[in-house]
């Protein structure tokens, strides 16, 4: 019989901003079993378990794996790929891995060659804030947010029924795409955008460097482009 989320063992690798939100909704809402955090620096171990955000807390993955039911990957994508490898052999059979990255397809292709059994699943809920860190986690930080689901062709139905389960359980509405469609169309609304974006500031700094005024002009149709 497939597991439901509360009897569930979650391991959430990256308390940042979309990690530790996700503990907070998991952990306060009573959602699983139990709620792991890993992260790479001991002060933010320390914050994530006295602010009971998480039931245990490591800085090794490798501790931070054995057992779970669920993890999850909240890292920044770079170092989404070196994590899988580093955790695939601490994963048991039955394992559902999703990650939290804004691209899919490179992803799902490593998450491809983890071991026989792991039930591996692209995630990218499209939520945020323009703060990060443990500092800025905030339960609800999920509600009513697009969460992509992009399963693998050996993902089961019922790993992604779990991870369908998890989303709404945070308040999310779960849409299920192929990764490269997820690229596509992210790549249009959120990636193309922050270019824009970024090249305006650089554009502008470019004439701030030979006259400042432009900085006092600068109102909030500069600010909401500028992002």
């Amino acid at each position: 019989m497939a597991k439901q989320l509360h009897d569930c063992s979650i391991t959430v690798i990256g308390l940042g901003l979309m990690g530790a939100s996700l503990c907070l909704d998991l952990k306060q809402g009573g959602l699983c079993r139990e709620v792991r955090g890993v992260a790479r620096r001991t002060v933010t171990v320390l914050e994530a378990f006295f602010a009971e955000a998480v039931d245990l807390a490591t800085n090794d993955p490798h501790t931070g794996v054995l057992g779970a039911d669920i993890v999850i990957l909240a890292t920044p994508v770079r170092t989404i790929v070196n994590m899988l490898e580093e955790i695939a052999p601490y994963l048991q059979p039955g394992t559902m891995i999703m990650d939290m990255g804004s691209t899919k397809a490179e992803i799902c292709a490593a998450m491809d060659q983890l071991p026989a059994g792991v039930q591996p699943i692209g995630g990218h809920p499209m939520c945020g804030k323009e703060t990060a860190g443990f500092e800025s986690a905030e339960p609800g930080l999920y509600h009513n947010a697009p969460w992509v689901l992009t399963p693998l062709p050996r993902t089961s139905e019922s790993a992604i029924t779990l991870a369908r389960e998890l989303a709404q359980a945070v308040g999310a509405r779960p849409i299920v795409l192929e990764p490269t469609r997820h690229d596509r169309l992210v790549a249009s609304i959120s990636h193309l955008p922050f270019l824009l974006a970024s090249a305006l500031v650089h554009a502008v700094d470019e004439v701030g460097r030979t006259d400042e005024m432009v900085w006092k002009l600068a109102a909030g149709g500069f600010r909401d482009t500028s992002r």
